[in-house]
C-alpha cells in the first residue's frame, strides 16, 4: 500500500473514550450509568444532525449541543443534582484516551505519517481534550467543523482535511468508530477504517466499503505500513 498523505481520526469515541466522563461518576449515577452515558451520546448526535438539517441559523457549537443533550438525558432519568451535572460536563472536557492510542500515534509519528483529528468538537473543546489526554504532541493538526459551520456527515467537513494537507481524500486514511461517520468518509473518497470495539454488526454496507475493520487501534500502524 502506498504511504498515506495523512491519517485522519475522528475524536469522540475513536481516540477519546466518551464513556469515561460518566464512568468517573459511576457511584453517584448508580448501576445504570452505562445506559445514561449511551443516552447522552445518542441525544448529542441527534441534536447535531437536527441542527445541521434545519439550516445555518440553527447551528450551535458542539459544546452547547453536548450540554443540552446532557440536560435532557438527566431529566429523562430523573436526575436533578446540579453539582453532578456540572461535574459530568467538566469530565467531558477531559475525556480519557483509549489505552492504546498514545503508542499508536507515536508509531505513526515515528514513521513520518502526518496525523490529524477531524471532529464535530469546537476548537476549544478539542484543544482542552487533546491536552488533557496527552495527545497534543502526537498530532499534526486538529480540525473542527466550526471552520464550515455544519456538523458531520456533511461533505464540507470531510473536505477540511484535503485543504489542510493539500491531498485528495483518496490519498489519505480516515479512521472512525462511528459507522455513520465511516460511511460518509468512504463515500467522500477516503480509504476508511472502522474501529469496532464492541463487535457491532455491519451497518450501511460498510464491510464492502472499508479498507479494514479493527477491534481497537493497536493494529493500525502495521496496517498502514508504519
Amino acid at each position: 500500500m502506498n504511504k498515506p498523505a495523512a491519517v485522519i481520526f475522528d475524536a469522540y469515541g475513536t481516540l477519546l473514550d466518551i464513556n469515561s466522563a460518566m464512568a468517573r461518576h459511576a457511584t453517584a449515577l448508580g448501576p445504570n450509568w452505562p445506559r445514561i452515558s449511551a443516552d447522552w451520546r445518542a441525544k448529542q448526535l441527534e441534536y447535531s444532525w437536527v441542527r445541521s438539517l434545519t439550516g445555518p441559523a440553527h447551528h450551535e457549537d458542539f459544546w452547547l449541543v453536548t450540554r443540552d443533550a446532557l440536560d435532557v438525558t438527566l431529566a429523562r432519568h430523573r436526575i436533578s443534582d446540579a453539582v453532578l451535572r456540572d461535574a459530568l460536563l467538566d469530565a467531558y472536557r477531559h475525556l480519557s484516551a483509549y489505552p492504546e492510542v498514545p503508542a499508536m500515534l507515536r508509531a505513526l509519528r515515528d514513521a513520518d505519517m502526518p496525523t490529524a483529528i477531524l471532529s464535530n468538537g469546537s476548537p476549544w473543546m478539542l484543544e482542552t481534550a487533546v491536552e488533557a489526554a496527552g495527545l497534543a504532541p502526537l498530532l499534526d493538526a486538529v480540525l473542527s467543523v466550526e471552520e464550515v459551520g455544519i456538523f458531520k456527515p456533511d461533505a464540507r467537513v470531510y473536505a477540511l482535511a484535503e485543504r489542510q494537507f493539500g491531498a485528495p481524500a483518496a490519498e489519505m486514511i480516515f479512521v472512525s468508530s462511528n459507522p455513520w461517520d465511516a460511511q460518509a468518509a468512504a463515500h467522500f473518497g477516503y480509504r476508511t477504517i472502522r474501529v469496532n470495539r464492541d463487535d457491532a454488526p455491519d451497518e450501511y454496507g460498510l464491510h464492502a466499503m472499508l479498507m479494514a475493520e479493527l477491534p481497537d487501534l493497536s493494529g493500525l500502524p502495521a496496517l498502514v505500513g508504519a
